[in-house]
């Protein structure tokens, strides 16, 4: 350090907690050979969708439909070595948010049974984030100060007033893992818990 002024420290704390909500994207289609036969195969996947849905209590505020997309479809041909038409494809994604963790798995054979062509992703959350993230930079700043206080005591001097305070961004944390500085940051949490991580570098002047 060129300049000498006082403690620095880095504090991290992580919150892990079960999810309590589940997002599911997935996406359906249907071909016809005209362009309204593709429309109403689609649109009766759709109502045999939605009915799993309403059967697993998800409300329509839970659901994020796209609109339909329709397009030439084509098939390939190894004997002539080329693409073929072959009618047209009508396509549909959907985004359903649930918060029966416990019976996803039904959901989604249910869901492929009605007709979906995918399951593009599963997402586990937390509705609480904000207040975890709160709750883990509270004891991000904890963990600064009682490492702070730890240096002043073993090098005999009072720790003073704080000087300086900084907002990490959570993703920034796997640069000052990767430096060799890890704030006691866990990272053995069980599968399938959701984790929320701060980190804040402090600055504290010395008195006496």
């Amino acid at each position: 350090m060129s300049t000498p002024w006082g403690v620095a420290t880095f504090g991290a704390a992580t919150v892990a907690v079960e999810p309590d909500f589940a997002r599911v994207k997935f996406g359906l289609a249907s071909i016809g050979e005209a362009p309204a036969e593709a429309f109403q195969a689609a649109q009766q996947i759709i109502t045999g969708v939605r009915a799993v849905l309403r059967a697993h209590a998800i409300p329509d505020a839970g659901v994020s439909p796209s609109r339909l997309k329709l397009a030439t479809h084509y098939v390939y041909s190894r004997v002539d070595d080329e693409r073929r038409k072959a009618g047209y494809k009508c396509e549909a994604d959907f985004e359903v948010e649930t918060e029966a963790i416990g019976s996803l798995q039904r959901l989604l054979i249910e869901i492929v049974d009605a007709g979906a062509e995918r399951i593009d992703g599963i997402d586990f959350d937390v509705r609480s984030k904000p207040a975890l993230r709160s709750r883990a930079r509270r004891d991000a700043v904890t963990a600064a100060r009682a490492k702070a206080e730890l240096y002043a005591e073993a090098a005999g001097v009072e720790l003073g007033k704080v000087l300086h305070i900084e907002d990490v961004d959570p993703e920034r944390l796997k640069t000052y893992s990767h430096s060799g500085v890890s704030g006691g940051v866990e990272e053995d949490f069980a599968p399938g818990q959701i984790v929320v991580t701060a980190a804040v570098p402090m600055g504290f002047a010395i008195d006496g």
